[in-house]
């Protein structure tokens, strides 16, 4: 990365692919980060700069490495692969460390109880947990193969529904149509991956629209 380039993402601020973090943390607090990248867009973690955009630096570039390393490889489950250059910018060196959307989705954080392990995802300048559904549809992601969708009357209703409403929550699709919850999500994730509709999250609801 040139200086310069370096210098528009700090000017440009933190966004849903940029990230400050004026020193290193722990490993879970880093492995974190770079999960909702890999699941999302990918982006860059820029290490020694402070959120109001200041420029402090890092004290050791080897220790901090070594923590971005350990977090992507024992964090990290699977593994997240990713890129690292030290910048010297005004006599201080920051970490950046870049993380490209996986080909590989979704991610998870590994904890030590590994039947609750978290799926990250980035929205806007944030890392938030992701839901099962949204989990199950970067899982889809993955196939190559085209999903081919059988419209029965649930689907049917569903679409009729979207038609007039807009917009629709996996509750809502239960209730409509009388199934049961895990049901109802199935379905939505089914027709998010064949194209029929569309996923959306704005950091407090989440629903269904058509596409």
């Amino acid at each position: 990365m040139y200086l310069v380039e370096l210098y528009k993402l700090i000017e440009e601020g933190e966004s849903q692919t940029v990230e400050f973090k004026r020193k290193f943390s722990t490993p879970e607090k880093i492995a974190k980060e770079m999960i909702a990248f890999a699941n999302t867009k990918g982006g860059y973690i820029l290490f020694g700069v402070d959120d109001d955009k200041t420029i402090v630096g890092v004290r050791s570039e080897k220790e901090e490495i070594e923590l971005v390393d350990s977090a992507a490889v024992f964090y990290c489950e699977p593994e997240i692969k990713y890129e690292f250059e030290i910048i010297l910018i005004k006599g201080l060196d920051v970490v950046v460390v870049y993380i490209p959307e996986s080909e590989n989705k979704p991610h998870y954080l590994i904890t030590e109880d590994e039947d609750n392990m978290k799926c990250y995802v980035r929205l806007d300048d944030m890392s938030i947990i992701a839901s099962k559904e949204t989990a199950k549809i970067l899982k889809g992601q993955n196939s190559k193969n085209p999903l081919t969708i059988n419209f029965g009357e649930n689907e049917k209703t569903l679409m009729n529904f979207l038609n007039d409403n807009g917009k629709i929550t996996v509750k809502g699709f239960k209730k409509l149509v009388n199934i049961s919850e895990r049901r109802a999500s199935r379905t939505l994730v089914n027709l998010v991956r064949a194209g029929t509709i569309r996923h959306h999250f704005n950091g407090k609801e989440e629903y269904f629209t058509l596409t």
